[in-house]
């Protein structure tokens, strides 16, 4: 939620600090639409106001007034009654990094005169305190050079020294959170290094000294950068933070001593945690836990405070549901999808086992029609139903002709004519009826039903019993029947035999396109067989191909990680070069001194010798004239 907070609200900023020191929240520098900032801005609790001291004088190790520069993308940590400012983009710029300290009961900042490996200036990068050492990670140099060197300021000494780990460190970057749990292992995730942003965890043991990459667990965190992280217990909650395209509005939650990650909750889109460059800092207020945002820019800067309550009670079962929503889903999709694939296999199975049974059912129609050219006494047994029919119809005949006489036979004859074509309908109704899928059997019935009735038996009594399917009455058994009657039977009997035949060739037509038609559907389920065998290779090849892939991904990652070791390596060697070279530009310049001031004495001591040189030639001169002038006895002249 949003709290109204009275007195003079600050000015909008994002990019700056913040730390909270007792029951106040101390904001330092940032940037707002206009320019870098170096006021102090102080919220306190208890009274929700907002101060501003920043037209206080500052004090410097000579006690001289100072005012610390304008600054952005700095670290603010508190140590006491002290809020100590670690590096930042500064106004004017700086080659080394430098540490402040502002004293909350006096409301004076000092410069800390820091001694040591001094580490470059930078901006982006991340401090955390363990008692009274501070731990500096990665940013970004004046050059926009990512860094991940890892260097400790001993608050006591006043003394900066560098940090030489084993094992695979995080990549360089800026702009990622950092965590220091029970003051023995450091937390660092996400950033944006030079080409992408990251969402990758990293783990150093401080007893060990040994870089460790996390594996994601629960809820896979999107990559991110510009978030902001506040360890509270085991949970160490991630706020905000996204890449170049999307602003991310979830809070994440890493449980430390689990190692997974889980969702509190997404912001809405006016939440200060999507804005780009906010703060937030964890505040205990009547014995509960509160995080507080401050800042931050979307379109233009904020200067709103947003606070989130958390439940201790209540905390950890709202974010076991969180996860479990999360896993569960997926699950539950995979669940669906190997039903759906399971139903489909089964329908294909059953499908399969249609065909199958169709086949048979085919099969056995063949060999019963097969059957019944060979023999057709032997379709009796194929159809006793159409034998029991038979039986009942003869008894119906010859309980008729007892009661008729000869001479109503010429109009029982016209009767059978009559009734000849709707017998056969009926008839096939009732056979189909009986047995729809085995058309064999009923030319077989038909045909024997009419066989049956020229048998040598009936000629020896006479015209037999005759029995026609389904109430088709013929002529009545009788030994005084004339001999145009049985002309007519006889005619009878060859228009049905003929309309059986026909029936017979349709049948056969039937037969054989049911035998094409299977014949096809043999091809189509050889074909799909072979399209299933060779969807089943391309699987296989498909996954070979993907562990290959994998395993050039391993090797992939294994070389990255030696890379970066390597990187490590080459950069830990040129500060160390780097530091020997200044080194020797130092004593040489020293040597380059020392020889211009002995050259200088060479050179007075060489006019010193000339003038000495000059005075031993006048005074030779002087002694030659003084011996001149002294007299010496001459000889006398002699005149030869």
């Amino acid at each position: 939620m949003v709290l109204s907070i009275s007195g003079d609200k600050p000015n909008p900023r994002f990019n700056h600090a913040a730390t909270v020191i007792g029951n106040k929240m101390i904001v330092v520098g940032g940037e707002s639409g206009s320019g870098l900032l170096d006021d102090v801005q102080v919220l306190k609790f208890d009274q929700f106001t907002w101060t501003s001291i920043s037209s206080k004088l500052y004090l410097s190790p000579s006690s001289l007034p100072l005012k610390i520069p304008a600054c952005r993308g700095h670290c603010l940590v508190s140590w006491g009654k002290k809020a100590l400012l670690i590096g930042g983009k500064t106004d004017p710029a700086s080659d080394r990094i430098s540490v402040w300290a502002f004293d909350t009961e006096t409301e004076c900042w000092s410069l800390v005169e820091a001694k040591g490996d001094i580490p470059i200036a930078r901006n982006g990068h991340t401090v955390v305190r363990a008692s009274s050492v501070l731990i500096l990670f990665g940013g970004e140099d004046a050059k926009r050079k990512k860094l991940n060197d890892l260097h400790m300021f001993d608050l006591k000494s006043f003394t900066w020294l560098p940090l030489h780990c084993t094992g695979t460190g995080p990549s360089p970057r800026s702009n990622h959170v950092a965590a220091l749990y029970d003051d023995k292992n450091l937390l660092i995730f996400g950033g944006t290094s030079k080409s992408r942003t990251l969402n990758d965890l990293y783990s150093l043991d401080f007893e060990t000294m040994v870089w460790s990459r996390t594996k994601i667990r629960g809820f896979h965190p999107s990559p991110r950068a510009g978030c902001c992280g506040v360890l509270c217990g085991t949970k160490w909650y991630i706020a905000g933070g996204g890449s170049r395209k999307k602003r991310h509005s979830e809070t994440l939650i890493y449980d430390i001593l689990k190692m997974e990650w889980s969702v509190a909750f997404a912001s809405p889109p006016s939440s200060i945690t999507t804005n780009k460059g906010f703060s937030l800092v964890l505040v205990q207020h009547k014995e509960k836990d509160f995080l507080v945002a401050f800042g931050g820019s979307k379109k233009e800067p904020s200067n709103q405070v947003e606070v989130m309550g958390i439940e201790k009670n209540e905390s950890s079962t709202g974010r076991h549901s969180a996860l479990s929503k999360g896993p569960g889903r997926l699950l539950f999709e995979k669940r669906s999808s190997s039903t759906v694939l399971a139903a489909q296999l089964g329908t294909g199975s059953s499908q399969r086992s249609a065909d199958s049974v169709a086949r048979q059912n085919l099969a056995s129609a063949i060999e019963q029609h097969g059957s019944g050219r060979k023999s057709l006494s032997d379709s009796l047994l194929v159809d006793p139903n159409s034998a029991s029919r038979n039986v009942s119809h003869r008894k119906e005949f010859h309980h008729e002709e007892e009661n008729r006489i000869a001479a109503k036979t010429a109009r029982n004859l016209e009767d059978d004519n009559s009734s000849s074509p709707a017998a056969e309908h009926r008839s096939n109704h009732s056979d189909i009826s009986i047995q729809p899928n085995n058309p064999v059997s009923k030319i077989n019935a038909e045909m024997s039903s009419i066989f049956e009735m020229e048998t040598p038996n009936s000629h020896n009594q006479g015209i037999g019993n005759v029995s026609v399917d389904n109430e088709d009455v013929v002529s009545p058994e009788s030994d005084c029947t004339t001999g145009g009657a049985r002309a007519s039977i006889y005619q009878l009997y060859e228009t049905k035999i003929a309309a059986l035949i026909r029936k017979n060739g349709i049948l056969e037509g039937q037969l054989a396109a049911a035998l094409a038609g299977r014949e096809a559907a043999e091809k189509n389920l050889s074909s799909i067989l072979k399209s299933r065998q060779e969807m089943e290779k391309k699987l296989v090849d498909s996954v070979r191909e993907m562990e290959l892939l994998k395993e050039k991904l391993a090797g992939v990652e294994l070389a990255q990680e030696e890379a970066n070791s390597l990187s490590n390596i080459v950069h830990s060697d040129n500060v160390r070069l780097e530091h020997d070279v200044a080194f020797l530009k130092a004593v040489l310049d020293d040597t380059q001194k020392e020889l211009h001031s002995t050259r200088g004495v060479l050179a007075g001591e060489r006019a010193r010798a000339f003038q000495l040189q000059v005075e031993v030639f006048h005074l030779k001169q002087r002694l030659q004239s003084m011996e001149n002038r002294t007299s010496t006895p001459r000889k006398p002249f002699r005149v030869q």
